[in-house]
């Protein structure tokens, strides 16, 4: 896992446009797709070679909630999540009472506190940096989030606080996680999987806080299941259920060989549940859509076949994905999961030989030549798998502009065809041949 750095502060301090610097041209941005950039909290870049994810605590949507309840909902995700904290303050405000409250709580984390002292771009202000020397985060750092001053000092001292990289040895097993929003049944598909109560269970949505990984066996096959977490809600705190549980979700994923896409067929398909799919796609991970609680389904001749094509209709971008329906209640169908995910596990680590593809793709060329596409017609000269997880395949052609959308399409499609990549996305690289 890379490291995690965590944003943290006041209302209007700067913390997203930090956020959106440290993510700007002037850095490597090595992951910024869709399905993160809409919502502005979690990312990938990296600074002097080291990669990193960083996570926005701004922008919370939180309602009729006292002002403090809100910066602790911010901080309790940064305790939760962060590697290393970047408290980012005001110097045009000096220290308020806010800023003291958020202080007290980061001594607690025990996690490395960077202080970015925000808006010193104006010189009549530059002396209030001394004053944040009380917070007691050691040296403050000035920055400009707006114009970039001192955002690469920032950094540097992020990184020299990264955690040494973990050297204990990788647990053995096929690692499928479960994601999916609240309350689809994540906990009890995993308490099915396991034959034990090692999750609780409960019909409130949002009982599970943190991901937790279950070892075990089947079939002779070791396994390691991840339940990822839900929101736990406290009183009258109204946060954005979609962001916070997709920061678990998305570290999950990262760490699977295979993603369960959990869904409930009793509330049908909504935007958070594509909005989740998005992630499995940019993280290019094996998918298998679960339909759990289909036993709370009032069935019909074509319920089933209707439901699958609603899916396919909502997950596009996870056409490659099976869909299983069961009940993780009443434990129906749920072992046909296991058959489901070492195929996909095995597909995503595939290799091809070149000159058998390079068979494959001549005959598909022959048999369906490309059209003039971009003013010229596209020459293939050879293929090569370049890659696993995902299984990657260079095409080296004339001109990669050649290629209509369409016809790498028809590609994709006669490699599935020809080999099994069962539940796994498959990636394309065109090259121009020298």
């Amino acid at each position: 896992m890379l490291p995690k750095i965590a944003i943290v502060g006041r209302p209007n301090v700067g913390k997203s446009s930090l956020f959106n610097r440290i993510l700007g041209s002037r850095l490597s941005i090595t992951d910024d797709k869709p399905g993160v950039t809409r919502d502005r909290i979690y990312a990938k870049s990296s600074w002097l070679s080291k990669e990193f994810y960083i996570i926005d605590t701004g922008g919370i949507e939180i309602k009729d909630a006292p002002f403090s309840v809100e910066i602790k909902a911010q901080v309790e995700v940064a305790t939760n999540e962060a590697d290393v904290i970047i408290f980012v303050v005001d110097c045009r405000s000096l220290v308020t009472d806010d800023d003291n409250y958020i202080a007290k709580m980061l001594y607690k984390t025990k996690k490395p506190v960077i202080l970015a002292v925000n808006k010193v771009d104006d010189q009549k202000f530059k002396d209030n940096i001394y004053d944040f020397y009380s917070l007691g985060f050691g040296d403050p750092i000035p920055v400009s989030s707006l114009h970039g001053i001192g955002v690469g000092n920032l950094l540097d001292v992020v990184i020299e606080h990264f955690p040494k990289k973990d050297e204990t040895k990788e647990v053995e097993g096929i690692k499928f996680s479960l994601v999916g929003r609240p309350n689809v049944g994540k906990s009890s598909l995993t308490n099915t999987l396991l034959r034990e109560n090692r999750v609780i269970v409960s019909p409130i949505a949002g009982t599970t806080r943190d991901a937790i990984d279950s070892t075990f066996t089947y079939n002779k096959e070791k396994y390691v299941v991840i339940d990822t977490a839900g929101l736990k809600k406290r009183g009258k705190i109204y946060e954005n259920t979609d962001k916070y549980s997709s920061i678990r979700s998305i570290d999950a994923i990262i760490r699977s060989d295979v993603v369960l896409l959990v869904l409930d067929a009793s509330t049908g398909i909504i935007e958070q549940d594509t909005h989740i799919g998005e992630y499995i796609e940019m993280y290019n991970k094996p998918c298998i859509i679960v339909v759990n609680k289909w036993d709370l389904v009032k069935k019909e001749s074509n319920t089933m076949q209707e439901f699958t094509e609603e899916v396919r209709k909502k997950f596009k971008y996870l056409d490659f994905a099976p869909v299983v329906f069961l009940s993780a209640l009443q434990n129906k169908r749920v072992e046909t999961l296991f058959p489901q995910i070492k195929l996909a596990s095995e597909a995503y680590k595939k290799r091809i030989s070149t000159s058998v593809l390079n068979d494959v793709i001549t005959d598909a060329v022959a048999m369906n030549p490309p059209s003039e596409f971009n003013g010229g017609k596209a020459k293939f000269y050879y293929t090569s798998q370049v890659g696993i997880t995902p299984p990657t395949f260079a095409f080296f052609v004339n001109d990669e502009n050649f290629i209509h959308f369409s016809y790498k399409r028809y590609l994709e499609n006669q490699i599935r065809k020809n080999f099994d990549f069962f539940g796994t996305p498959i990636k394309f690289e065109f090259r121009k041949r020298d």
